[in-house]
């Protein structure tokens, strides 16, 4: 049996989010390495204690999210079945350099704040990003050019994240209700991600991955999809290419998923924070198993259905 890991984006953070992960040993210095980035505040602690607002903050979110896919990671250990996919949604596909092999774990989290710093500096006051659910793409490209937006994420099932500034994107979210969308609501994300408002933070974030040390033997058995198409990274320069544009261009989700079980996964796990990624696996894919780490009340009862799900093999 195959596994596609999936690495959760920004918005689903809350405080408990650690709780399977934040006292097991394996993880234990990855927390420590960002509680350092963090001048010293320890993320488990944040969340814990922090409102809402601190840790939806762009710089935090992205570091707790990809924090929690590398922990996981740790954590769960030889307990993830050898065949194995990666594929990360948003700043998940950071973190999914890591859990694939290619970067080491601490490094991806100092990633992932040199990512989101990118991010800050290039965006404007105002931008973030829009839900909107039930209307076809070009229905959605017409609100688009309409209200000087764009498509951030593709999802499945009529599902898409809109970028762009606030007054446009409550002005377009009210034009799609109007035009029979089922469901419209701003994500928690400070920036327009993923649109050509952050053409200056993937130029940036590309300059940082030029020096980042990649591990060029990766986990035989490991395939990691690029976000922007879909594609498994089969050379490391254009995969950090596609890594760094991604912050300015169009992730394709649903594509992403369908090069999962193109590819043979037989199985979905997402490592957390929330469900979302393992919900549209589950609505798309409804045969496969999808599962979320934040399902299991216990690592013990993650790794037992793992084993199960190692298990259907044989």
């Amino acid at each position: 049996m195959t596994l596609a890991l999936l690495c959760s984006g920004q918005g689903p953070q809350h405080p408990q989010m650690f709780a399977l992960t934040g006292d097991a040993p394996a993880a234990a210095n990855l927390f420590a390495h960002a509680a350092a980035l963090l001048g010293g505040r320890d993320p488990r602690e944040i969340v814990r204690t922090e409102p809402d607002e601190v840790f939806h903050q762009n710089v935090l979110g992205q570091l707790l999210c990809t924090l929690q896919a590398v922990a996981a990671t740790a954590a769960l250990g030889d307990a993830v079945p050898f065949g194995r996919i990666v594929a990360g949604y948003s700043i998940g596909e950071v973190a999914a350099w890591g859990v694939a092999g290619f970067i080491e774990p601490s490094a991806v989290l100092d990633l992932a704040l040199c990512r989101a710093r990118a991010m800050d500096a290039a965006s404007s006051a105002g931008d973030g990003l829009l839900f909107v659910r039930g209307l076809a793409r070009g229905m959605i490209d017409d609100l688009c050019n309409r209200f000087d937006a764009a498509i951030a994420i593709v999802n499945p099932g009529d599902a898409f994240v809109l970028g762009g500034n606030e007054a446009a994107l409550d002005a377009l979210g009210e034009a799609a209700r109007v035009v029979g969308a089922i469901r419209v609501v701003r994500i928690p994300v400070t920036v327009a991600s993923h649109t050509p408002r952050l053409t200056a933070a993937s130029t940036e974030f590309r300059r940082v991955l030029s020096r980042a040390s990649i591990i060029h033997a990766v986990r035989r058995g490991a395939r990691l999809i690029s976000g922007i198409d879909g594609a498994a990274v089969l050379e490391t320069k254009s995969g950090l290419d596609k890594l760094a544009e991604q912050i300015s261009h169009t992730v394709e989700w649903a594509t992403c998923l369908e090069s999962c079980v193109e590819a043979g996964a037989t199985g979905f796990l997402e490592l957390g924070p929330g469900r979302a990624l393992s919900e549209m696996a589950s609505h798309a894919y409804p045969s496969l198993p999808a599962r979320s780490l934040d399902e299991f009340t216990t690592l013990q009862g993650a790794r037992t259905w793992l084993e199960f799900f190692a298990g259907q093999a044989t």
